[in-house]
């Protein structure tokens, strides 16, 4: 088992690599296709302009470009901001510990109200379990965007929690100001949650038909017992088998979220990235942001392996 185990990791290594160069070649790119560049964007003189191109190396063809750009990537050098004027490297180090902060907080909570939910309309049915069920679609079908909205315009009238977010990594307040965070992680949570929720009790749902927790129940089990020792185990096998969509919901998300709520982290850069047209840090944010996803996707596949181990004795060679 062990031995397959580590096979499957290998793969699965493989692939996020490939995720990584694929998303981060694609962003530079089509960036690079796009009509003008970071230069032509601001009044500088033309010879100015034209000796930054080729400092940078933007006035060669495209290919020397691509494979000048890919040799250093190999070494972990994505090149320099056309807008800060710093090593790309340097600026997704800073802003990348505040998205993982932001999604793994956000996914802490979704996980911790969207799977005892999940049990609990999976389990019975009534009329709160109804109301329960309808509320997490109401909540699926809102995206975290809008989620934003909403809460932003919360706080503002009640003053509960501040809505300016924070203006940057450098403030010394990024790992003590809890409640900073508490918003955006709140606005990416809550539809992931709902979308946990109606996984997580449709599996237990279909769980308790199962002959082995049928039998249980016929030997005299307990329901609640039968639920939590028995039917609870086999439904975390589809629950865990999408968590790694999920973690690309929770990337996707927190871009936007993190513009709305000016948390500073790499939604927010990328953001910049792209309007100043500064090529190289919008392939350093994708890179950064591919990295987010297939580690969050390895960890979700482990998971799922070793909660089944057929999956990862399915998965071919």
């Amino acid at each position: 088992m062990r031995r397959g185990l580590l096979s499957f990791v290998g793969r699965r290594l493989l692939l996020a690599l490939l995720l990584v160069f694929v998303v981060s070649s694609a962003s530079l790119l089509l960036v690079d296709a796009a009509p003008g560049d970071h230069f032509s964007a601001f009044d500088l003189d033309p010879a100015t302009a034209a000796a930054e191109r080729h400092r940078l190396g933007l006035d060669k063809s495209l290919p020397a470009r691509y494979g000048a750009w890919l040799a250093r990537a190999t070494r972990f050098d994505f090149g320099e901001s056309m807008k800060y004027r710093r090593p790309v490297v340097q600026l997704v180090a800073e802003r990348a510990p505040m998205t993982a902060l932001l999604g793994a907080v956000a996914l802490a909570i979704a996980t911790l109200i969207g799977v005892p939910a999940g049990i609990f309309t999976g389990s019975r049915r009534n009329a709160l379990t109804a109301a329960a069920r309808a509320l997490s679609l109401v909540v699926v079908s809102v995206p975290s965007l809008v989620t934003s909205f909403g809460l932003l315009f919360l706080a503002a009238r009640t003053g509960w929690l501040p809505v300016g977010g924070l203006a940057s990594t450098a403030d010394g307040h990024a790992w003590t100001a809890a409640r900073y965070l508490i918003l955006p992680a709140t606005a990416l949570a809550l539809p992931i949650a709902a979308t946990i929720e109606r996984l997580q009790s449709q599996a237990l749902s279909d769980a308790l038909s199962e002959p082995s927790v049928r039998a249980a129940l016929a030997r005299g089990c307990s329901r609640r017992r039968a639920v939590w020792r028995h039917a609870f185990r086999l439904s975390l096998t589809p629950v865990l088998a999408i968590y790694g969509v999920i973690v690309g919901t929770v990337l996707s998300g927190s871009f936007a979220v993190e513009i709305v709520t000016s948390w500073p982290g790499l939604g927010a850069l990328m953001y910049e990235a792209l309007v100043s047209r500064d090529l190289f840090l919008v392939a350093g944010c994708a890179a950064a942001g591919a990295v987010f996803l297939a580690f969050g996707t390895l960890i979700a596949d482990v998971a799922l392996a070793l909660a089944d181990p057929r999956t990862s004795e399915s998965v071919p060679s």
